[in-house]
């Protein structure tokens, strides 16, 4: 009887596990409520798909960003003041999300910038790519309801008001 149990908990684990330490820390933080997670879909005419995931870390947020599709190089990541996706260029989702007012546009390591302004994820010629970097001055809870957004170019981390990062490729709302 004992060997029936153990063999029925070892057989559920497997079912259930994970090969992706990021999605299995995603899932665990959203089903306790510590987490956030957006599908990101293609806007702008491009093909690009993913998902992303903000999980507490620490005193600030881990964001975990991950496409396929996507044309190969950088592309700058934001997340934006809106949980709105809905206009096909994803201008909707209005600007980038600045809980310090009046700061400019910058990189994680710059000393100012909008609290949404998350760098730039390398695509390689697969058309996969991701991002993780952690964000010390934002929580899960902040950027609930927010949108985060993948854009067509490089950031260049300084220019206001998105970095020269064009057009909005992909956007996903988190929940």
């Amino acid at each position: 009887m004992r060997v029936a149990s153990l063999l029925t908990i070892l057989l559920c684990a497997c079912a259930t596990s994970s090969s992706s330490p990021h999605v299995t820390s995603a899932r665990a933080a959203t089903a306790s409520g510590g987490g956030a997670t957006a599908v990101l879909e293609p806007r702008s005419g491009s093909s690009m798909t993913g998902t992303a995931r903000a999980m507490p870390a620490g005193n600030g947020v881990a964001i975990h960003v991950e496409v396929q599709n996507a044309t190969p190089g950088e592309h700058g990541v934001h997340i934006h003041e809106k949980g709105d996706c809905s206009d096909p260029k994803a201008m909707s989702a209005g600007g980038h999300f600045n809980p310090n007012g009046g700061a400019h546009h910058g990189g994680l390591n710059t000393p100012v910038r909008h609290g949404g302004d998350l760098g730039n994820m390398q695509v390689d010629a697969s058309g996969k790519g991701s991002l993780d970097v952690t964000v010390p001055d934002l929580s899960s809870d902040s950027v609930t309801g927010k949108a985060i957004v993948v854009h067509e170019k490089q950031d260049d981390l300084q220019t206001d008001p998105a970095g020269n990062s064009g057009a909005r490729v992909a956007c996903g709302v988190f929940r």
